[in-house]
């Protein structure tokens, strides 16, 4: 692969030159731009035409993807944007758009990230509780690190600190992840009391969070889950 003259090798260009694998991308319907496949939203219509959101992107048929922010989607259905750009995508469908789509599309992302979490659990790849998570990450033993929305500051910070321990990034200011999702949301979901902190254990199982993690981030405007040659992480 030829690269020009005092061009910048960046981290996608050579992960291409070595054969690595390039995510594939969509286009959203509303905004014209192209994106990560695992950041945008597929929409899919009924048999009988009500548009509805395909959080795993697996219905069959045709479909159409929207990579804009729940408050774009609110705008784009009030000046009827979002119904034209879904007849050129649907083209000769009769369609329907029901007046919730944005509840019903967050609803959809919200809970396939807690099914997901609930799949990690069951395969032992889920750590839960503050001493294990923090004892896990001091000892290297945690990929990827979240928070409840509402987490205490000390109870974050304090995880943080041992997650760094452990990557031997102290000084980084790298912290883990705050869901969108509270305690409560958290602990019904995964059938424990008082939810407030997660681990993932290894890299595979971060990725798999990380999927459902990053489109549900992209639709509320928040932060996005990136991982690869490295955990994911931000510093919000």
């Amino acid at each position: 692969m030829r690269t020009p003259n005092n061009e910048r090798l960046t981290p996608d260009i050579v992960e291409a030159a070595r054969g690595a694998k390039v995510p594939p991308e969509r286009r959203c319907i509303l905004s014209g731009e192209h994106g990560a496949r695992d950041t945008l939203v597929r929409l899919a219509i009924s048999p009988d035409g009500l548009v509805l959101p395909d959080p795993l992107a697996r219905a069959p048929g045709r479909g159409a993807w929207i990579g804009v922010t729940r408050a774009e989607l609110e705008q784009a259905i009030a000046k009827g944007r979002l119904r034209g750009a879904l007849a050129r995508a649907f083209k000769g469908s009769v369609l329907t758009v029901p007046d919730d789509l944005p509840d019903r599309v967050e609803a959809g992302l919200a809970r396939t990230l807690l099914d997901r979490l609930g799949l990690e659990l069951r395969a032992g790849s889920l750590l839960l509780g503050s001493d294990r998570i923090a004892e896990a990450a001091r000892n290297g033993g945690v990929a990827l690190l979240l928070h409840a929305s509402d987490a205490r500051e000390d109870g974050r910070r304090k995880l943080d600190q041992a997650w760094r321990v452990g990557r031997e990034a102290e000084g980084s200011g790298e912290q883990g992840m705050t869901l969108p999702l509270d305690r409560a949301a958290l602990s019904v979901a995964l059938g424990r009391d008082n939810v407030v902190h997660l681990a993932l254990a290894d890299r595979q199982s971060a990725e798999r969070v990380a999927i459902p993690l990053r489109r549900l981030q992209t639709f509320l405007g928040g932060p996005v889950a990136v991982t690869g040659g490295e955990p994911a992480v931000t510093t919000n």
